[in-house]
């Protein structure tokens, strides 16, 4: 009976009843049950899949052996080591640690001596409940004390728990302990710590510990490469993950689909997937078969760069090859499409989906594969489709896209313009049920002041209000730095005082929008004011906040002013950014005080900053103006050699100084630079051109010196001569 049921455990046929059904004629039976046949037949029972049978093998096995060893007493054979073995590898697989170290404290009490298997079987189920510590002080401890010498698969386990918990510098020390104890680490081992060094990405250490390997007798296999491959690809180093596959194949050693897929998720994630597609088209012939995961890749790729037609011809040739698609499969099309405004054919594969019994097959349409539909819909217009399939959603028992889904689509709609579609998605929000936050109405605030709308954005503060939701800091800034970006400082300043009258305390970032309105509307006075004010009540500032005083003082002619705060704070070692370098550079050229602007520009680096175009344009206009053309041009070859790279901007402020101080060849040399970069003139350097060279314009002598694109103007001169 034994030997047919363990047969049927083996194969998952055997049902929960026949088992006990098997139990009950053994314990009304007088014939002894003998413990071989019992311990084969309980291992099966554990080791036995999950099916419809029998959903719990190893519960099931526990459950038995208690029923047996309860109600026959004397009839059943004395447990030996290797039954125990397997009831605490039943336990374990069971995740019931607490029974595995009862039987084996039941082993230790009926006098049997604990061997490799149950150890290895005790350290496997503590490791597996992260407790690897434990493990550990079983391994140098109990182990010795019980007379068992721990072996390299213990080792192997607790190194391998180690790092699964997170615990690398643990793992590597009871590595060293190993070779120290005499125990020599092999394949098993060397690949533990290689794969957990790739995953960290510490690809220098899994290299290291791979020539150890070699160089102590353990052969690299599949499994080995892999780790290195795949450790390379996810860093992004497609270059050595193929130098590792090179290095694999020179041995011997046949690359499996997991070594492929790992190589066409680096190339596909750098734009590469036509090599991922020679990959993928060379695995057949070197007997590999593509599986979903192979398949998922490269129609990521795909949709990641665009190649929609690549993407759905590869999708039909799974057909083809009777490769099912799963539910990733299908998010990635949808997702695709939708995203690229296709929803008619993001419809049709969901129609797909649905139709071609996919979801007969246990692959059914799951929140991800709602969420793009949703997400397109509603970012193209149609919400009324939205509507449909949140509430379908909602009738299949899943949860519907939550506030964050639909706040990151309004703030996309808003960033462009599209206030009035990010407010319909609001009408969507209330009509599914949710109740939408301060956050969602500040999007919608901050989208009407970003189109200058500001009655709507007030609109929209009262309807907040309406709505029970109390206005925070953050609103009050939004509208704010909406009425002083809008030249209405006035309306701005009421709601500063209303938010105090409110009790709400201002914020860093309140008081940086009401400066930069006040600078900006030229009401300095009232500005130093807030200033000092912010400073009294204790509110932090940032880099930010002195960005913005020092340029309001320098834009409303207070430069000796901004100078005097600047070497203040300067004294107080606050970290200045370029920017605010930037704005005292032109501060001290515009006071005169030119070599303390060239003091500040030449302590740049030392300081940790990275001068960037606007500098050098500060630097190169203020040299050319003071007569300084040589040192300028100087400094344009330093910059050019610093790694930054002139711009048109730049470019024409530079020939506009040099046509104003009347050096027309190093002008002539500049214009040559735009040509040569591919730019243009702006219509203020053509406007500024002509009117120096025209019939009665000073230069126009000297229109020979400009390069020879240039000499229409003479034409544009004459013509404007004639026309005078």
């Amino acid at each position: 009976a034994f030997a047919a049921a363990t047969q049927r455990a083996r194969s998952g046929t055997l049902t929960t009843e026949d088992a006990h059904h098997l139990f009950d004629e053994l314990l009304r039976q007088g014939n002894p049950v003998q413990e071989r046949p019992l311990t084969n037949f309980l291992a099966a029972l554990a080791r036995a899949p999950a099916s419809a049978s029998c959903s719990d093998g190893p519960a099931l096995a526990v459950a038995l052996f208690g029923r047996l060893s309860r109600g026959a007493g004397r009839h059943v054979a004395q447990p030996n080591v290797f039954t125990y073995g397997v009831l605490m590898d039943c336990c374990c697989r069971a995740h019931r640690l607490d029974l595995a170290l009862a039987f084996f404290g039941r082993l230790l009490k009926t006098g049997l001596e604990a061997d490799q298997v149950v150890f290895s079987t005790l350290l496997k189920g503590l490791c597996h409940a992260k407790r690897a510590d434990e493990a550990l002080d079983v391994l140098l401890h109990r182990m010795t004390e019980l007379g068992c010498t721990p072996n390299v698969v213990a080792y192997n386990t607790i190194i391998h728990g180690f790092f699964k918990e997170g615990q690398v510098s643990k793992a590597c020390n009871l590595f060293h302990e190993m070779a120290q104890q005499g125990v020599k680490p092999n394949v098993v081992t060397y690949n533990s710590v290689i794969d957990a060094l790739c995953k960290a990405k510490a690809m220098d250490k899994a290299e290291y510990f791979l020539c150890q390997m070699v160089d102590n007798g353990a052969v690299p296999n599949n499994v080995t490469y892999n780790s290195l491959i795949h450790g390379y690809s996810s860093s992004g180093h497609s270059k050595e993950a193929v130098r590792v596959l090179k290095e694999m194949t020179s041995k011997g050693i046949i690359p499996d689909v997991f070594t492929c897929n790992s190589l066409m998720a680096s190339l596909c994630k750098n734009g590469r997937s036509k090599e991922a597609a020679e990959i993928f088209d060379s695995m057949s012939m070197k007997g590999l078969k593509p599986n979903t995961v192979s398949y998922a890749i490269r129609l990521h790729g795909y949709a990641t760069e665009g190649c929609l037609v690549d993407m759905i011809n590869l999708f039909n040739s799974m057909e083809r090859d009777c490769i099912l698609p799963d539910c990733q499969i299908f998010n990635i099309l949808i997702n695709a499409y939708a995203k690229s405004g296709k929803l008619d054919k993001a419809m049709l594969i969901f129609k797909k989906m649905q139709k071609q019994g996919m979801i007969d097959t246990g692959v059914r349409p799951d929140t991800a594969v709602y969420r793009p539909l949703i997400q397109g819909f509603c970012t193209h217009g149609d919400l009324v489709k939205a509507k449909e399939y949140v509430t379908e959603m909602m009738k299949k028992g899943m949860l519907p896209p939550d506030i964050m889904f639909f706040s990151s689509i309004m703030q996309n709609l808003c960033t462009e313009g599209r206030v009035i579609e990010a407010r319909n998605i609001l009408d969507l929000m209330v009509h599914i049920g949710m109740r939408p936050d301060v956050p969602i109405f500040n999007l919608l605030i901050g989208g009407y002041c970003l189109v200058c709308k500001m009655k709507n954005a007030t609109k929209m503060f009262d309807d907040m209000v309406s709505y029970g939701l109390e206005p925070s800091n953050i609103t009050y800034g939004i509208l704010i730095n909406g009425y002083c970006k809008n030249r209405r400082i006035d309306d701005g300043l009421i709601l500063f005082k209303e938010m105090l009258r409110k009790g709400l305390k201002p914020t860093t970032f309140n008081y940086n929008v009401i400066l930069d309105g006040l600078f900006l509307a030229g009401r300095t006075v009232a500005a130093k004011e807030k200033f000092n004010e912010m400073v009294e009540s204790g509110v932090s500032m940032c880099i930010s906040t002195y960005s913005i005083v020092l340029c309001g003082l320098c834009r409303n002619n207070c430069s000796g002013e901004a100078i005097t705060l600047f070497q203040k704070l300067s004294a107080m070692d606050v970290k200045f950014n370029i920017r605010i370098v930037n704005i005292m550079i032109d501060a001290f050229f515009r006071v005169q005080r030119k070599q303390e602007a060239k003091d500040l520009f030449a302590a740049i680096t030392a300081n940790g900053l990275v001068a960037n175009v606007f500098t050098y344009s500060l630097m190169m206009t203020n040299l050319i103006k003071e007569g300084s053309v040589e040192e300028a041009d100087t400094l344009f070859l330093s910059m050019e050699m610093s790694g930054c790279t002139s711009n048109s901007w730049m470019l024409n402020l530079i020939i506009r100084r040099l046509l104003e101080k009347g050096e027309i060849v190093k002008a002539g040399c500049y214009m040559s630079k735009v040509d040569a970069k591919s730019y243009s003139l702006e219509a203020k350097t053509v406007s500024f051109l002509i009117s120096l060279f025209s019939g009665k314009g000073k230069y126009r002598e000297h229109i020979r010196l400009l390069p020879t694109k240039y000499q229409f103007l003479e034409e544009a001169a004459t013509v404007e001569w004639f026309a005078t």
